[in-house]
This record gives C-alpha cells, structure tokens and sequence, in this order.
C-alpha cells in the first residue's frame, strides 16, 4: 500500500463529532443498563407477570355438589370424585407407539383421538370425561407432555330409575338438567375454588402453589319423597302398565294433611347413571308436565258448588232419562237409571246427572269452584316445566261446553294438579300448598276452597264410590274407609275423540274419617280390552294406599272386610 492510500484510510474527524458519537452511545448504553436495573431491581411486577403467564396457570378446584336423600336420609344423589383426562393439543407430545396405546385404552377409535389432539388451540380440551381408576393410573405412568389427570365428581344416584324423573340429573360438568337437580341448582352446586400450578414447559406440573379460592361444597337437600313408598309405587305402576299393555302411566302419592309429596312415578322411566341412552319422552315428568282431559274425577267439584249454593242436598232427586240434549250434543251414560239422588250420581259416574246438576250454575259460578281449587292454576310445587292445564274464561263457555266439562272434557290438567285439588275434600275444604321438600307442619297454612261441610258432604259421597253399587270396588281396602272417584275419558287425538283410546284413572283417599294420604293414578291407553278407571287403575291405587297406610302405623276406621280384587261386573258398571 502507497503513501497516499494510507492517507485516504485515515479518518479525518473533527474533535467535537467524535464526542458527540461517543456521548450518544454512552448515554444509550446508559438507558438500557439503567432500565435493566429497573426492571430486575426495582419493579419486578412486569417480568415476573409475563414468566408466570408462561409457567402458572390457575386451576379449577371443581365445588362437592350437596346430597339429595328422602325425608328419613336415604340417598338419592351423590357425588363421588373421579378423574378426567384433558389435553393441551399444541403441547402433547409422544410416540406412534403411546399414541396407539392411549387410543386402546380409551377404547376410541383412532381417527378420533387424532381430531382430538389436532385441535388448533392453545387452551385445553376434554379428551375423556371421566376415565377410570385403572386407566387414569396407566396414563399417569406414561407421562405424555400435553395431557393431564384432572380431578371432578360424578354424580351418583342410588335409586336408579325408581326417583329418576323427580330427583332428575346432571350433565358432564356438574349442572342440573332437570328434576331436583335443575330446580335448586343454585343450592346443590356450591362455589368453585381456585388454586395455582407451576407448570414447566411440557405443560408437566412441577409445583403446586398457594390457592387463590377455596371450594365451596353445596348444600343438602332433603325432600319430602319416602323411598320407601317410592319403591311400591313405582312397582305396582309398572305391573299395570305391563298388565294391561299401557301405553304409560303416572302416580302420586301426597301427604293431604301437609301437601308434601312422598311419592311420584312415570312410566316409562330411565336409569340416570347409565348416560348413554337418554332420550327426552322417557325424562320427561308426566305427572308434573303432561296434561289430559280428567273424565269423571272432575264431576266431585260440580257436586261441591251445587251443594255450596244450597241448589241441592246430597239426598236431592234428580231424573236421569236415557238421553239429555245440550245444544247439539246428546249426554247419554252408560247405564240408565230414571231417577238418581245426588249422591248416587257420584257413586255410579252418570254424566246426566253431572251435567243436569251443572247447568243449574251460570258458567261464572261453575268456572269459580274449579279455579278456586286450582284447575288452570301452576300448581306451586316449583318443579321445572310444570303446567298449569287448562280452563277457559267463563265468558266463552257455551251451554254444551259447560255440560261436557261437569264430567270432564274441555279443560286438561296434570295428574299432581288434580291430586292437589282433592286436598279439599280431604282437609274439610283447605287446600295445603304441595312441597317436593321436606317441610315442618308449623310452616303450612292452607287455602279454603269450600266449606267443612260441604268437603265431607261430597267426601261422604265418594266413600259411596267404593262400595258396593259403585264404579270404584276394586279400590277397596281392609279395614281402611276409602273415598274417591273413578274416571275414564276417550283421548283427543287429531281434533276427534278415538273411539278406542281411553285414559283410565283414579283418585282416592284414606282413612275416609279423616283422610291423610291421597293417592291419584292414571294409565294411558289400556290395549289389553279393560279401560275403565276402576278396573284398571283402581287396583293400582288400592294396593299403593294399603302398603302406605300399613307402613305409616295409620290406625285402621272400618270393620276388617275382604276386598276383591278380581274385576267383577261391579267395577264394570259405569266405571267411568
């Protein structure tokens, strides 16, 4: 290299540039070094927040959800702690071999496990809610980065089918879906906890930190079912369903002196621990939801307003021709008698008579003694989805309409809202609000539907129904005075009434001297050639109402009788 190459190469910088350069970069490396200490001396908040964010996560702590058991603490729902299996999908990582393993010990197909772990997400996914005990600690001793055992509880429920449709179920995250469970799920739930995890970054917990939120259990719940009666219940439906190849049915037991229901059953009916094969008919309440055309068991009310406008007496002569036009219809019964008294026209079901005696009511009149008894009405027991029937405003009632609903057609309501109506005839005219808890006689007060005299005049008249000359024999039980009325009504179907669809029911009460428990029953669509509600749910209530008098040590108030429970001519007549 030349003299004058060097001299090209040399820099050739005034003083003050120089200073001014190396100023700034002191100056620079000044800020960084000063906002370094700042950052990892001073305030260390910042990059401590964003390394947690990486390596801390918060986890649920799932809330105990509370027991559900009967009045006297039997089971009917529990919680019991299982494991889940998630997985964070961008952080799973493991062999052809773990990954074939996992999907024979999940028992899941191949290409579902893969869409599982595949996912696009950097959160967590449920891969298999809940596994068991076995599994969860063979996944546990493969260690797969990206998945993890998480602690939840299954719900249990003892009582299988029995209580199934009443105590209800809950889905894979704990809530309640229906029955009980969904009514008070605020209650049952409790509050979720939270607690803090150290995670490394194969999303393994290396260390299990302080909790943020402690768990709260839910609370108990104690309803007012009696397992015991429960079981019988739920029994003797079942057999008459099968016996008469019934389409369905329902049951209600109720406390009349306290409106607590001790026992409630459908049928068909499902296994609520068995998740596999739910289908929405058979979850379904019947006896809660659905709603039918009562027939006969409404003509006692029509009896009752007659009797509390002083129109007639219970021995009051009515004449009951072979037919009695209303308009365009022709009321006939099934049996013809010239002349009935009051009483007998409840104790043989003559739909002349009911629909004679009502229409001596203006529609105003009649519509007042059904609404007061709660016909159109929710009936106030809190269950989800129950329903208030039907009763139209008075105003729109024509003649032949008011003659058709004295003996049950033209108004709907559900098997627990006609149970509860029946409380007036047995509490001397009060009406107890129903329960599905268990509750303290001190906390009930009732509403007047009629008077005392007129509930057990009309009482006496149902007692009538059940002995001999009457359409409810077979509901007879020894030793027990039994009141209550049958009922038989053709069902609507595509705006006709079928010729050979019936629903048949019965509701009753014991002891009749002072009646403590009623008993309401209704089998949809008898095939097997017996129909009527005497015949075919008469029995059903007859046994169910012996078992419960016999296992509450209710003291019998009749001479002991022997009750025939072959269907004879006697429970034919009428039996409507």
């Amino acid at each position: 290299m030349n003299y004058h190459s060097r001299r090209l190469l040399k820099l050739n910088l005034a003083p003050w540039r120089m200073a001014t350069v190396g100023g700034l970069l002191l100056a620079g490396l000044a800020v960084v070094a000063g906002r370094a200490f700042y950052l990892q001396g001073l305030h260390t908040d910042y990059l401590q927040g964003k390394g947690d964010a990486v390596s801390n996560r918060n986890l649920t702590l799932p809330a105990h959800r509370g027991q559900i058991t009967d009045r006297y603490g039997q089971l009917l729902a529990i919680s019991t702690p299982v494991e889940s299996l998630w997985a964070r999908p961008a952080e799973v990582r493991m062999s052809d071999a773990q990954h074939a393993h996992l999907a024979r010990l999940l028992a899941m197909p191949r290409p579902e496990l893969d869409a599982l772990l595949g996912r696009r997400t950097r959160g967590e996914v449920a891969v298999r809610r809940p596994v068991t005990p076995e599994q969860a600690a063979d996944i546990a001793a493969m260690g797969i980065p990206g998945l993890s055992l998480q602690r939840e509880f299954r719900r249990y429920y003892p009582a299988g089918e029995v209580a199934a449709q009443v105590v209800g179920f809950t889905n894979v995250d704990d809530k309640g879906q229906e029955g009980v469970e969904r009514a008070y799920q605020d209650w049952l739930a409790g509050r979720a906890g939270e607690r803090q995890i150290l995670r490394d970054r194969h999303g393994n917990t290396i260390r299990d930190l302080a909790p943020i939120k402690t768990a709260q259990m839910g609370g108990n719940l104690t309803l007012s079912l009696d397992l015991r009666i429960q079981y019988l219940a739920h029994r003797e439906l079942a057999a008459a369903i099968e016996k008469h190849k019934a389409k369905g049915g329902s049951i209600v037991v109720l406390d009349a002196k306290t409106g607590e229901i001790l026992a409630l059953a459908n049928q068909p009916t499902f296994n609520p621990n068995n998740r596999a094969n739910f289908r929405p008919d058979v979850m379904r309440n019947r006896a809660v939801i659905d709603t039918f055309e009562p027939g006969s068991t409404v003509k006692p009310f029509v009896a009752a307003a007659v009797l509390e406008r002083g129109l007639f007496r219970p021995d009051s002569v009515i004449e009951t021709p072979d037919n009695f036009r209303v308009g365009p219809k022709l009321v006939r019964d099934e049996h013809h008698h010239d002349h009935l008294t009051v009483t007998q026209i409840i104790q043989i079901s003559s739909n002349i008579g009911a629909a004679k005696m009502a229409m001596t009511l203006t529609p105003q009149q009649h519509w007042e003694v059904l609404h007061r008894a709660g016909f159109g009405e929710l009936p106030g027991s809190g269950f989800p989805g129950e329903t208030a029937g039907r009763l139209r405003d008075p105003a729109t009632w024509k003649p032949v309409e008011q003659a058709t609903m004295a003996y049950g057609y033209g108004l709907s309501v559900s098997l627990l809202q006609l149970a509860r109506a029946y409380m007036a005839f047995a509490n001397d005219g009060e009406v107890m609000p129903l329960s599905f808890l268990k509750r303290e006689p001190q906390e009930i007060v009732g509403e007047r539907v009629f008077s005392p005299a007129v509930a057990r005049e009309v009482r006496a008249m149902m007692e009538a129904v059940t002995q001999d000359g009457g359409t409810g024999t077979l509901t007879r039980v020894p030793g027990y005075r039994v009141a209550g009325k049958t009922g038989t009504a053709h069902k609507l179907v595509n705006g006709h009434y079928a010729s050979d669809r019936y629903l048949a029911s019965f509701v009753g009460m014991a002891p009749a001297s002072n009646p403590r428990l009623i008993v309401a029953v209704a089998i949809d669509e008898p095939s097997d050639g017996v129909y009527y509600g005497g015949s075919v749910a008469g029995p059903v209530f007859a046994q169910v109402m012996a078992a419960c008098l016999r296992l509450l040590g209710l003291p019998p108030d009749a001479p002991e009788t022997e009750t025939k429970l072959t269907e004879n001519a006697s429970a034919a007549k009428g039996g409507a």
